[in-house]
């Protein structure tokens, strides 16, 4: 099992790398699907490894100055996502406490998963028609950031697809760009719920070997989809990620099905 998250977190951090999602919102519905640890634990382990993998793209960037973040409005959306991180943490233990079932809190992050996942994917689809409103205002955008990380983070996947398509809709942000500006949301974002998960001794049981395996991939497959995101265009990262959202709308699908099965 242990080798199984290892290529999940592997190949779901090659694509994040590539399309800005920070691979979470493949590997948490994976790590579902196979029933591979507790929901807390699989939401940990996910945020682990996209903190991984998002430290070293854009740390990456950074050094190679080639980052594209816009400090004007990408600044303010990584610290409302940072502070959104937190909330969507509280928000979890809360829900899970309430409704104390694994089974229900598992099947609850699968359909909003699904829900959000296929409304980014007809928007994805019809992007070429749909006009940006432009907005730069950075209480705005400390707005939208705070929305971002706590629903990624109640979600467990780091960022996932939600990213780019508010940052193409409201800031007008074209697709190379946005990826940039999502892995920054997603490393603070994460940032701020791993810290929170561990200040609160809250981190839920899971095997330090999957830790460690699940980290190296997230790391690994930052390195592969930095170098491959390289050579792509704009049109064909959007064609990956349509491919991508119909598989996890797919798996969403069969998980709320077993969860309340």
């Amino acid at each position: 099992m242990a080798i199984i998250a290892l290529l999940t977190a592997f190949s779901a951090s090659v694509v994040g790398g590539i399309c800005g999602i920070g691979g979470g919102v493949v590997i948490k519905p994976v790590l579902d699907l196979i029933g591979f640890a507790s929901v807390s634990a699989i939401g940990f382990l996910s945020s682990c490894t996209v903190l991984s993998m998002s430290l070293y793209n854009v740390g990456k960037s950074y050094l190679e100055k080639s980052v594209a973040v816009d400090k004007k409005s990408g600044t303010p959306l990584a610290v409302g996502a940072a502070i959104g991180g937190i909330a969507g943490q509280q928000l979890f233990r809360f829900i899970k406490s309430a409704v104390a079932s694994d089974s229900i809190t598992g099947a609850s992050q699968a359909i909003l998963l699904m829900v959000l996942v296929l409304g980014t994917l007809i928007y994805t689809v019809k992007k070429k028609s749909i006009t940006p409103l432009g907005i730069s205002g950075s209480a705005i955008c400390f707005v939208i950031g705070l929305a971002l990380g706590t629903v990624s983070s109640f979600l467990g996947i780091g960022g996932g697809p939600f990213n780019l398509v508010v940052l193409h809709f409201f800031l007008g942000y074209e697709t190379k760009r946005a990826v940039e500006n999502s892995l920054y949301i997603v490393l603070l974002s994460q940032l701020a719920n791993i810290l929170t998960t561990i200040i609160s001794g809250s981190i839920p049981a899971v095997a330090p070997s999957s830790l460690l395996l699940m980290a190296a991939g997230g790391t690994a497959g930052g390195v592969v989809g930095k170098k491959i995101s390289k050579k792509l265009s704009g049109d064909a990262v959007d064609k990956l990620f349509i491919a991508l959202m119909v598989l996890i709308i797919a798996i969403c699908i069969y998980n709320a099905y077993k969860y309340l099965a």
